[in-house]
């Protein structure tokens, strides 16, 4: 759903208007449209969920930067307010900003980000959502679409790259040495014994 304002709110209206409605998720688009999106079912949540230790042990086996769950607002350089499904910023970039901003919409587009399709999310939505990321800064992104078992892969200053059903996605850039296992993004069950 999206309703259109006639210009977008300012960081400070689009935090208030998201604590009043925490149980919704909500991003703005620069245009200033807000944009509710839908829950995240069960699966897509276990698979988000898979996501997030993988990073956590890179950051702290010397990976550094900061990491960020699916609930954090960025604001991008166009004014998009966005969440991706997990984010990672330079710990310098981050460390700048003041305790104000590091409590509310981080004014900043994250190094890293991976968005994570779920059976709600349409495919070129996404698309055009890694396209925004990499136009306003994100330096990597990887777009993983259980559906297709595909991982594309997003680098500054390339065109995408589509890997068919990877065994493990390593980041040779920007996060360097990170890598995802996705045996359990393939088979979330793990009816094939992984």
């Amino acid at each position: 759903m999206q309703i259109q304002l006639d210009e977008p709110i300012s960081d400070d209206e689009f935090w208030e208007l998201c604590k009043q409605n925490e149980d919704v998720l909500i991003e703005q688009n620069p245009d200033g449209t807000i944009v509710i999106m839908p829950p995240t079912g069960g699966t897509a949540g276990n698979l988000n969920f898979r996501l997030y230790p993988h990073l956590a042990q890179w950051i702290d086996e010397g990976g550094g930067g900061f990491g960020f769950d699916s609930n954090t607002i960025f604001r991008l350089p166009n004014g998009a307010k966005r969440m991706a499904d997990v984010a990672w910023v330079k710990g310098d970039r981050y460390r700048a900003l003041t305790k104000e901003e590091r409590d509310g919409v981080l004014p900043l587009a994250p190094d890293f980000v991976i968005e994570l399709r779920s059976p709600t999310d349409a495919l070129d939505v996404l698309k055009n959502k890694m396209n925004e990321y990499m136009r306003t800064g994100v330096r990597l992104g990887w777009l993983i679409d259980p559906e297709t078992e595909t991982v594309t892969i997003y680098k500054e200053d390339t065109s995408p790259e589509t890997l068919d059903r990877p065994d493990v996605v390593e980041a040779d850039t920007v996060v360097e040495g990170f890598t995802l296992p996705m045996a359990r993004i393939w088979d979330p069950l793990g009816e094939s014994g992984a």
